[in-house]
């Protein structure tokens, strides 16, 4: 793995908190349904067993132990246990990069990655970990059992990086050395006056051919990912307490008043009203 990818991924981390929280562990007993507006993604872990797999993009699909899938942002999905073949025995949590769709990070990230268990022996540690606490009663289980899931989310990123399996989205652009370099400066220093020459200078490419590359690797242009990072750290920000003056210039907007516009072009309301909101949003959706 190169190191601007790795710094990268460490960027993300410390602008958005990454939390999971394992809601099942042991046998499927019947069909299980998970919305796209439950606004979170979902790994699933098949240890034993075999279940049928239904989107409503495309056709049913039956997978084998031992399996992984790793919805990296909300995808309405319904695991169907299928009992003839025996228990379905999974491990289950729910990903939540911060914010649901709107989160810069699950907006460009893949919907579904798919993991052969038998093949990436790499997990084998993290996963023995993970169901030696799943299928036990000791203290403080629920609260492991979140920490290693989390861990393994972030296993998982850098496997996908490390594997280059990812053709489009984040991790695509994270798996190319060049657009990597690029990325990292957006996510470390938003607040610095990036312009397409600057950023085409860092990944060591033409102007031309790093636009095109970019877009053609993250569904959008440099232009637009940077708007959408630096809101997004707004964000961030903003639920940390820290004043609209002081976002502003963190962000890289030349005064609140140009920050609040922008903000309100993306987000249909003015920070100060979206934080009241947020706030008064947050005792009902906190678990």
């Amino acid at each position: 793995m190169t190191t601007c990818a790795l710094d990268s991924l460490a960027s993300i981390f410390e602008r958005f908190s990454l939390r999971a929280h394992v809601f099942n562990t042991g046998p499927l007993c019947q069909a299980s349904r998970y919305s796209h507006e439950a606004r979170c993604g979902h790994i699933h872990v098949l240890k034993q067993g075999a279940m049928r797999v239904e989107t409503p993009t495309k056709s049913a699909e039956i997978i084998r132990a031992p399996y992984l899938l790793f919805y990296m942002k909300p995808v309405t999905h319904r695991l169907v246990p299928l009992t003839e073949e025996g228990d379905a025995i999974t491990v289950c949590g729910e990903i939540d990069f911060g914010d649901g769709l709107e989160n810069p990070v699950t907006q460009v990230m893949p919907g579904l990655i798919p993991i052969e268990l038998d093949s990436n022996p790499h997990l084998s540690t993290i996963l023995d970990l993970l169901f030696e606490e799943a299928f036990n009663l000791a203290c403080g289980r629920q609260a492991a059992l979140d920490r290693i899931c989390e861990l393994l989310v972030i296993q998982l990123l850098r496997i996908s990086i490390e594997d280059d399996s990812s053709d489009f989205g984040l991790l695509a652009g994270l798996s190319d050395q060049r657009l990597a370099k690029a990325l990292t400066c957006i996510h470390k220093e938003p607040e610095k006056a990036w312009t397409l020459e600057k950023l085409a200078s860092e990944a060591g490419m033409s102007r031309a051919s790093f636009a095109v590359k970019f877009r053609d690797t993250l569904g959008m242009t440099a232009g637009d990912y940077l708007a959408h990072w630096r809101l997004g750290v707004a964000k961030s920000l903003l639920k940390k307490g820290r004043p609209i003056s002081l976002v502003a210039d963190e962000v890289g907007y030349s005064s609140p008043a140009a920050f609040s516009r922008a903000f309100a072009g993306r987000f249909g309301q003015t920070p100060s009203i979206w934080l009241k909101q947020a706030w008064q949003m947050k005792p009902a959706t906190a678990r």
